[in-house]
């Protein structure tokens, strides 16, 4: 049987990539959004994907000038979902914004605005372009999938994780800036959050194609 994962959104023509990148792992891909709610039932697994700020209030700020428009219905969501999921064990698999909510859910805080904002930009049209390294922990759940060491990701965001969340791990950062770029839960099963867009550049890069998979395995325990 084919293993199925929610994927949370809101704006359909950017869910795309990360519908794809599971289905060529072979996990099938069921869309959840604001406009289209439901729970994991039947589910083996939740990504969160990437897209707008999260509100500052739920990490107790209050919003800077450059922190975009909230969209308080996608946060609400995705914290219930991610919640069900750690309750019942299910893998996750956070990308992106999803990585803040990830550590937001968990207490911790965001960096609103990025001093070097440009190291964490993709130029151009190229979505998969790789922009910066990244050092990932030995030891660490993303190691066993990535390998340790240096690797190049693409990048595109001007928030990041600022006080880690209780119970969470940092496994790779920025190798420019020190920015975190990957946390884990310490205990538990399959729960890992990255910062780039590994489905960008997994159509083009093997090692990029390995977390999907992993994440698709760790369904298949799920089921």
């Amino acid at each position: 049987m084919t293993p199925k994962a929610g994927v949370t959104f809101s704006e359909a023509h950017k869910v795309g990539p990360y519908a794809e990148a599971l289905r060529e792992a072979g996990v099938e891909p069921v869309l959840i959004s604001p406009g289209e709610p439901r729970a994991l039932a039947g589910l083996q697994g939740l990504m969160l994907s990437g897209g707008q700020d999260l509100n500052p209030a739920r990490y107790g700020e209050s919003p800077e000038p450059s922190t975009e428009s909230p969209d308080d219905a996608r946060d609400d969501l995705e914290i219930r979902l991610l919640a069900q999921a750690l309750a019942e064990g299910l893998p996750v698999l956070a990308i992106c914004r999803g990585m803040q909510l990830f550590n937001v859910a968990h207490g911790g805080t965001l960096i609103q605005d990025l001093e070097n904002r440009a190291v964490h930009c993709v130029p151009g049209q190229d979505k998969a372009m790789p922009v910066h390294e990244i050092l990932v922990e030995p030891g660490s759940r993303l190691a066993a999938i990535l390998g340790e060491g240096a690797h190049a990701v693409n990048s595109r965001h001007h928030q990041a994780v600022g006080r880690v969340g209780a119970g969470l791990r940092v496994t790779a950062r920025s190798t420019p800036d020190g920015v975190i770029e990957a946390l884990e839960r310490d205990h538990g099963g399959f729960a890992l959050a990255v910062q780039w867009h590994p489905e960008d550049q997994a159509r083009r890069d093997a090692s990029q194609r390995k977390l999907f998979e992993a994440f698709a395995a760790a369904l298949g325990g799920a089921g």
